[in-house]
């Protein structure tokens, strides 16, 4: 994670006190670096610049500590998608923006994302239900997007659940190939991906 990820518009950006934002921080890096299987709660405190045993004072599991990068980062993905639903303008307008957002928001905090998005299944019954009660208002939020342009005339989407679904896996999927280094910047990959969206549903491409 570059320290522009760590500090710009993280999820986990007003987590107090700074210790716990700290072994979170190094927890993402951790997740995404060595997988959450293989990475120990003494990986996580030596990256922080702590004792193991001051991880618990603030996260009483490893999995406890997954279960808030994971919240945290399901409720910004919720708040970009529906921001952009609720938006004024047409439903081209509004998808294209949903699109751009939250692609950029996955290319610029692409170690963020992969861990946020990838490690679903290393949560507990309980928690993994919480945060799949999060993707839902995500699916929603890009479903009402699509109905209403459907409804506008301006899609031609006979399946708008499959159609859901591909839209934002494309658009996580972003953050297991983006590279810093690579020739192309968040933004130019969002609007890009913006018009990808727009031709797939049958939409002219934004001028």
């Amino acid at each position: 994670m570059t320290a522009t990820e760590e500090t710009q518009d993280v999820p986990w950006g007003d987590v107090t006190p700074d210790a716990a934002r700290r072994l979170m921080v190094a927890a993402v890096e951790a997740f995404a670096e060595r997988g959450y299987h293989a990475t120990t709660t003494r990986d996580i405190a030596g990256r922080a610049g702590m004792s193991p045993a001051a991880l618990y004072i603030h996260y009483k599991t490893k999995e406890e500590l997954l279960h808030k990068i994971s919240t945290l980062g399901h409720t910004k993905a919720v708040n970009i998608l529906a921001t952009a639903a609720d938006a004024d303008g047409t439903a081209a307008d509004r998808l294209a923006q949903a699109v751009r957002s939250f692609v950029i928001w996955h290319a610029g905090h692409h170690t963020t994302a992969r861990v946020v998005q990838y490690e679903l299944d290393a949560l507990d019954a309980e928690h993994r239900a919480e945060v799949v009660q999060l993707r839902r208002q995500c699916d929603a939020a890009v479903r009402r997007i699509l109905d209403d342009g459907v409804k506008s005339g301006e899609f031609e989407v006979p399946d708008i659940p499959g159609a859901t679904l591909a839209v934002l896996s494309l658009c996580i999927d972003v953050a297991r190939w983006f590279n810093v280094q690579g020739r192309r910047t968040p933004d130019e990959v969002g609007a890009s991906y913006a018009d990808l969206v727009l031709r797939m549903v049958g939409a002219r491409p934004r001028s």
